[in-house]
């Protein structure tokens, strides 16, 4: 499928994600095999020794009266449910890449599917729970069970959560009837899937007290702000942030910035009160949204900037971080070498750096554009890089290694044989899928083993993988460079230390 028009951070994003887990529908073996969980029975479909369960509610729909609110307990069903088909997406627009899930996509949406291989395992297994990228406002978790990471004797949940203006609205009305904070609703429809896992995964051949939480871009910065959320605590006990963080390195936006944009869409609507914005339509809503204008330059952030609302994450991630505040779990960072392309485009780089950078004249200086008229995509794609994903990365390692945790860094500089150049998602098909044949660690390097053995240990380390320390004051990492894996140190230390910002 070819990359959608334009090169803004939403498209890309998108597409990476759609790259790596668009494809679902491998057929299950007819059996089937019933289990009870919160609200009922289901009935999945056996996989050997294990079985798969697809559409399995971890919360009420989110509908109706119950729009904009937390995420309600599951209502409980008579009889079995089947649970061999994924639950539907929640609503989006198309964007292109997503055309299927946006036609699927309803706001009836907290589903999860799971993907064990022993539902009565000799001892429980590792748990790894996914959260899906696409901007905070498209994507899905259909077929990401499908995925061979399970073979390698971890049990694997998709979950999924309300997207865009569903998912991370707030507005006056809503904070008032929230007692005094709205929006995230999404983070916390992920805490719901997060205690469903606890509740019920021991009875799908899980461990509980052994959950690896893990996500790509708009993912990655979930699982970021879910270190920062005490609603969140001991739900978790390891994390792995690929290509996102707790605000891509970009200031956090108060819960006053974005009661202001739930207003602009009240009147988009022609909505007076939240009873008008909850009689509008799901179409409506994402129609009206798309013109909102969040307060930075890129309006791919819409749904992307950290939002302080006062109850989910309670002050800015970076106090947060500092102040040694989040969860202390060992942690996998990382990011590709290049990411997506600067917002503007290269024409940009200047003005970008002037805006964003403590020093921008030693930050032009550093990359060689000062004086020049013209500056190349390559260097253009190295400022995107540093100031959303590579600097912010570095600097949440080393705040969680200040904390007392382990945390493993890496940098990606190889991309699967036909996918093209290095960018953002290449390390999608790495982590969940089976090399082909011939691949050697060069090629192909380890990664979906490197997680495994992080969910099983909290150490990625093993048997047949190249050595990769742990960070420590001197920022060791590894790097998947063309060459094979590598260690290195962090060479970006003189860029990163004139973001004022993590």
């Amino acid at each position: 499928m070819p990359p959608p028009d334009g090169r803004s951070v939403i498209s890309m994003a998108l597409w990476a994600a759609l790259l790596a887990l668009g494809a679902a529908g491998t057929a299950f073996a007819s059996d089937g095999v019933e289990v009870g969980v919160t609200g009922g029975a289901i009935r999945g479909e056996a996989r050997g020794a294990g079985a798969a369960f697809r559409g399995v509610p971890f919360a009420a729909p989110p509908t109706g009266d119950r729009r904009w609110k937390s995420p309600a307990p599951v209502q409980p069903w008579t009889g079995t449910r089947d649970a061999t088909v994924s639950g539907a997406p929640c609503l989006q627009r198309s964007y292109g890449w997503n055309a299927k899930d946006a036609a699927d996509s309803r706001e009836d949406c907290l589903y999860l599917d799971v993907r064990t291989p022993a539902l009565k395992p000799a001892k429980l297994l590792p748990v790894m729970v996914w959260i899906h990228g696409g901007a905070n406002r498209a994507g899905s978790a259909r077929g990401t069970v499908e995925s061979s990471l399970v073979d390698q004797g971890v049990v694997l949940v998709s979950i999924q959560y309300r997207l865009g203006a569903f998912g991370f609205l707030s507005h006056p009305g809503l904070t008032a009837e929230g007692g005094g904070a709205s929006g995230n609703y999404a983070l916390m429809d992920q805490i719901a899937a997060l205690r469903w896992v606890r509740d019920n995964i021991a009875r799908l051949g899980g461990d509980p007290g052994n959950v690896t939480l893990f996500g790509h871009s708009a993912g990655g910065q979930d699982v970021g702000l879910l270190m920062l959320a005490p609603d969140a605590r001991g739900l978790f006990h390891k994390a792995i942030e690929q290509s996102g963080t707790a605000g891509f390195g970009l200031p956090p936006r108060s819960l006053a910035q974005n009661e202001a944009l739930g207003q602009d869409l009240a009147r988009a609507l022609g909505a007076r009160d939240l009873a008008g914005l909850r009689a509008a339509s799901g179409p409506a809503v994402l129609d009206a949204a798309e013109s909102l204008k969040p307060p930075i330059a890129d309006d791919g952030f819409v749904w992307l900037q950290a939002v302080v609302d006062g109850a989910v994450i309670r002050e800015a991630p970076a106090k947060t971080l500092a102040a040694g505040r989040q969860a202390r779990v060992p942690l996998i960072i990382g990011n590709s070498a290049r990411e997506l392309s600067l917002h503007g485009g290269a024409a940009n780089a200047a003005i970008w750096i002037k805006a964003n950078y403590r020093d921008p004249v030693q930050a032009l200086r550093l990359y060689g554009i000062a004086g020049r008229g013209a500056v190349s995509d390559k260097t253009a794609d190295q400022v995107a890089a540093d100031t959303g994903f590579r600097c912010p990365a570095t600097w949440v390692a080393a705040r969680q290694v200040a904390a007392g945790q382990r945390v493993w860094r890496y940098e990606l500089a190889v991309a699967a044989s036909g996918a093209g150049p290095v960018r953002h998602g290449s390390e999608l098909p790495f982590v969940f899928d089976t090399p082909p044949a011939g691949a050697t660690p060069v090629t192909w390097p380890r990664l979906q083993a490197y997680w495994a053995n992080f969910a099983r240990s909290g150490n990625p380390n093993g048997s047949g993988l190249a050595p990769w320390p742990a960070r420590t004051a001197a920022a060791r990492a590894i790097a998947f460079a063309p060459s094979g894996p590598r260690i290195t140190r962090d060479d970006r230390r003189a860029f990163c230390r004139l973001l004022p910002r993590p």
